[in-house]
């Protein structure tokens, strides 16, 4: 095969938050495939790019690691693509290796495993520009001369060293480099044995295999071992620690070469800013101050948007609707379709501003600190340190942080934490919190203090219920929490940036798939079968909503809800921001007989009872936030929860269990309420 026409197979492999899924996402755009590996509820993403010589590669993302002797399931996967071992999957041709620039010393030892199984090694030097900025020199050349590989400098976010990426990658590659280490006669001895053996038995990477069977005491556990390498390996024992600490001094020899360290004063300006961040009464009080600050800045700052987009909807309606003649399509169109999405799409300011501020926190280096700070509370319910990035990523959204687990090691912890992750409140939940909020109290400031306050009670329900749940789910070894605390830095605007329109652009999405979708069926539901009255109360009670809200009244009169905020409700578990369409396409029935306005909150708040009395009272709205708060609003959610634990048992029952909680939680809160 000429090398103008070859085709390869390149795994990209790196420590997790190394920048590596952009990389990935910047070579292959849009040529992207996303799967699973066979027999394992772990992901596989694939995709290919063209070098520069005109070679068609493929690029297997593989899991984060920290290290090649795995302590998770994703972890395993890694090591076992890499050997060869993994069902169903060939082993790469070439590995591109995500080197982080800023914290090099913990990333080259990983660099040095995937070199010992004897593959060609491309070293991409990631966040280069982000390393100068601290002040750290790196050698390339110095490095390349150590580790016998090249290491190209790049920035994935910026693009910058692209195209000498592209052009180191090529294949056949010149040549695997060899080990650069050596040990004791015993050492040498036990591999060439070991090697020979894996050879005979015609295992891909002998020279690798040889050293994983010796490092690694886990991978003697795997089945896909003939029973004569593994009787050879437990002839050799173990030398793991020698394996380890040979490596480990090959890596400062490298350090030493091609690293250089800032000046004293920028490290001691992140120790200062540290010794009151980190302090154990100070830290909590500038994080508390930090939150508050965010919560109110979205109310603040998103007034003004928010208002523009729901005078270009109420613009869009009244321009459509004059296209079409009175009658059922033109409903359909102007209340269920705009109306309905854009109800939610309103809220769209709110949830860009929080992961404007997420994502800031995240790129200075402080949301390290933050998960610092939040280990000492964790182990108190039975969690390690490792359980706080999933919960946190449940602030973005329940299922990449359920997925996220996948980085404890312990199955038990794991469960836990997949539990009690839903309660983190997520941001689709977001809409329905600023629906109803004014209707309990007005100003952004006492706004943003109950919103802090809800993100602080479920949080609070969640690590209590792990202190309850975590010893009944059986015993576990303790776990050491280990977190890089990188230097301080100037925000990556540009990744920043990307993650807003990233996520934005997701919302719009569901906004105008799932909702829309939903939205459509409500508005149909309400306006069939017909009646032969023209009065939209005697039309909604006819609806097939109606029938619907006469069945499920009973069941929600004693949280206080009426009919359609209990079928409203039912609609949320496709997804929680249905919930606010919903109510828009109930409410706009009265919109002209109530004289309210345009804006849903108005007209919720101008509701009445068959009585007239007032339906949605403070009360009202406190026992539906409490509701959402609790309630596992979110079916694909319960899909993912089953194909990581594997086990429908553990997905109904947390979906079953968190409504019940929900629901009797709303009870509490109104009867008791109703009391005073």
């Amino acid at each position: 095969m000429s090398e103008q026409s070859s085709e390869a197979r390149v795994a990209l492999v790196g420590h997790p938050n190394t920048g590596k899924t952009t990389l990935f996402n910047a070579l292959t755009g849009q040529r992207q495939k996303v799967g699973n590996y066979t027999g394992v509820t772990v992901e596989k993403t694939t995709g290919e790019f063209f070098t520069p010589h005109g070679n068609r590669l493929e690029l297997i993302d593989l899991p984060g690691c920290y290290s090649l002797a795995p302590n998770s399931p994703d972890e395993m996967v890694t090591r076992n693509v890499l050997l060869g071992a993994q069902e169903g999957e060939a082993a790469p041709d070439l590995v591109l290796c995500v080197l982080d620039a800023t914290n090099l010393e913990r990333h080259l030892y990983l660099l040095l495993q995937v070199i010992d199984m004897g593959y060609p090694v491309v070293a991409a030097l990631n966040k280069i520009d982000l390393a100068e900025t601290q002040g750290i020199r790196l050698e390339p050349t110095a490095l390349s001369e150590t580790f016998g590989v090249p290491f190209v400098p790049l920035s994935a976010v910026t693009e910058k060293g692209f195209m000498a990426l592209k052009q180191s990658l090529r294949f056949p590659h010149p040549s695997a480099p060899d080990r650069h280490w050596s040990g004791s006669h015993e050492l040498e001895q036990a591999l060439t044995h070991l090697e020979k053996v894996a050879a005979e038995a015609e295992l891909p990477r002998p020279a690798g295999q040889a050293l994983q069977l010796l490092s690694d005491p886990t991978y003697s556990d795997s089945d896909h071992l003939p029973k004569k390498v593994l009787e050879a390996a437990q002839k050799h024992g173990s030398f793991e620690a020698n394996i380890s600490q040979l490596r480990s001094e090959f890596v400062q020899r490298g350090v030493d070469a091609g690293l250089r360290r800032p000046d004293e004063d920028s490290l001691q300006l992140t120790d200062q800013i540290d010794a009151y961040v980190l302090h154990r009464v100070g830290g909590w009080v500038i994080f508390t101050g930090m939150m508050l600050t965010v919560f109110w800045t979205i109310f603040r700052f998103a007034e003004v948007p928010m208002g523009w987009i729901e005078s270009a909807q109420g613009a869009l309606q009244g321009w459509v609707g004059s296209f079409f003649a009175e009658g059922d399509f033109r409903d359909l169109v102007v209340d269920g379709i705009i109306g309905g999405a854009g109800s939610v799409v309103i809220f769209l300011p709110q949830i860009l501003l929080l992961f404007f501020f997420i994502s800031l926190l995240e790129s200075s280096g402080y949301m390290a600190r933050a998960a610092y700070l939040m280990d000492g509370v964790m182990s108190k319910v039975g969690l390690s340190g490792k359980s706080f990035l999933p919960l946190l990523s449940g602030y973005a959204c329940a299922i990449p942080g359920v997925m996220a687990t996948r980085s404890i090691p312990n199955a038990k912890e794991r469960l836990a934490t997949i539990l009690i992750l839903p309660w983190t409140s997520c941001t689709a939940r977001l809409p329905v919190y600023i629906l109803l909020m004014p209707l309990l109290m007005p100003g952004a400031g006492s706004q943003a203090l109950l919103l802090f306050g809800i993100y602080v009670l479920g949080t609070f329900t969640a690590l209590l219920t792990a202190k309850i749940l975590r010893p009944r789910l059986g015993p576990s070894d303790p776990q050491q929490f280990m977190l890089e605390l990188p230097p301080y830095q100037k925000p990556q605007w540009g990744f920043i940036i990307r993650q807003v329109c990233e996520r934005g652009f997701s919302f719009l999405k569901k906004a105008g798939t799932i909702i829309l979708g939903i939205s459509i069926l409500l508005w149909f539901l309400e306006t069939y079968p017909k009646s032969n009255s023209d009065d939209p109360a005697v039309q909604r009670e006819a609806s097939f909503m109606g029938m619907a809200g006469k069945v499920i009244e009973p069941v929600v009169e004693p949280l206080g809800w009426d009919a359609r905020t209990g079928t409203a409700m039912l609609t949320s578990f496709a997804a929680r921001e249905v919930f606010v369409s919903s109510l828009a396409i109930s409410y706009s029935v009265d919109e002209e007989e109530e004289g309210a306005e345009d804006n849903l909150r108005d007209k919720l708040a101008n509701a009445k009872r068959a009585d007239g009395s007032k339906l949605f009272t403070p009360l009202t709205a406190l026992s539906l936030l409490v509701f959402f708060i609790y309630a596992l609003q979110c079916l694909p959610t319960t899909a993912v929860v089953r194909r990581e634990t594997n086990s429908w048992k553990w997905a109904l029952g947390q979906l079953g269990g968190m409504t019940l909680f929900a629901y009797l939680a709303a009870l509490a809160v109104f009867q008791i309420g109703s009391l005073f």
